[in-house]
């Protein structure tokens, strides 16, 4: 159900931004909302994907905190309130998918260290891609973790190989930091960026809400540069065979129809891991499956509650 506005709107009591220190120096925005009082169900490590803001996820964040989770967000290195890559203000770049990774590596160490169990780490699209990729790196091992719409493939004229190749010349030609593409979430489509995200007009408009109140924290397309790194990380990850090894409970949510991320290469990684299930979405899901219309996303959560009962119970 279509929570209130204000729940979407507005950051909640207790809820707390930060910055968070890399090692190299390098401060990426956070958030945290601890549990409430006498009700500590354990913790939540939520990533969302390229160009994401945790402030869309503040309906759903409402709902798990409410169950006693203490949820935890960092913005990416390079998006969103974690500064910039290049000297385009609002294009997202980053000069190694290593580096989010590495990123993860010690934000992670930390949040496992301080906060109460079990931990459960979710990631949405990109998100879910790194989140993946450091488990199978065995970088970062939480209790369980939810992928949702997880970039493990990504659609290009032609396939991934061809989309690859096409960016690897396209970054022969001028600086690899430029923006690739002037506007939507990927060329060569004729829908809307709503209708690649969410049916649902409501939640969309939050994301824009968002993004007039702080403009600062506003990601636009990538450069050539991170659509290369994306590439080559999902098919590194997809070549490695790692995938296959991680221990790690997993609950993925594949859309697909994905107008973003390949659902079938998604579908194919996660056949891998021994404690790995998928719930499948048709035509009525686009990419943000958590901020569809009711009938999907409340469908989505049950999923995870159910899943984090059976994978994650309390301690």
């Amino acid at each position: 159900m279509l929570s209130p506005a204000p729940l979407r709107r507005a950051l909640p009591d207790g809820a707390v931004v930060s910055t968070w220190t890399a090692p190299d120096g390098w401060r990426l925005r956070r958030f945290d909302w601890a549990a409430p009082t006498g009700k500590v169900r354990g913790s939540i490590l939520f990533q969302g994907g390229r160009g994401d803001i945790f402030e869309k996820y503040l309906e759903v964040f409402g709902h798990w905190h409410a169950a006693g989770w203490a949820i935890t967000s960092i913005d990416w290195r390079g998006q969103a309130g974690s500064g910039r890559t290049t000297d385009h203000a609002r294009c997202g770049d980053i000069p190694d998918f290593a580096m989010f990774i590495d990123d993860l590596r010690g934000f992670g160490a930390e949040w496992l260290a301080n906060g109460a169990g079990p931990h459960v780490a979710i990631g949405h699209s990109m998100g879910g891609h790194l989140l993946l990729r450091a488990m199978a790196e065995r970088v970062f091992v939480p209790d369980a973790a939810v992928l949702v719409a997880p970039m493990l493939g990504l659609k290009g004229p032609g396939g991934a190989g061809v989309g690859e190749a096409l960016a690897k010349f396209m970054s022969r030609f001028g600086p690899v930091r430029r923006p690739a593409w002037k506007g939507n979430e990927r060329p060569h489509t004729l829908q809307s960026r709503q209708k690649l995200l969410t049916h649902d007009a409501s939640r969309y408009a939050d994301e824009l809400f968002w993004h007039e109140a702080k403009p600062e924290i506003v990601t636009g397309p990538p450069s050539w540069r991170w659509v290369l790194n994306a590439f080559r990380s999902t098919r590194e990850l997809r070549q490695s065979g790692k995938v296959a090894s991680v221990r790690v409970p997993i609950l993925g949510l594949v859309a697909e129809a994905d107008g973003l991320v390949d659902p079938q290469a998604a579908l194919a990684q996660l056949a891998g891991p021994p404690d790995a299930q998928v719930i499948r979405f048709g035509s009525e899901s686009a990419h943000e499956i958590l901020r569809e219309a009711d009938p999907v996303r409340d469908r989505a959560i049950a999923a995870i509650d159910a899943f984090l009962d059976a994978r994650a119970p309390a301690k």
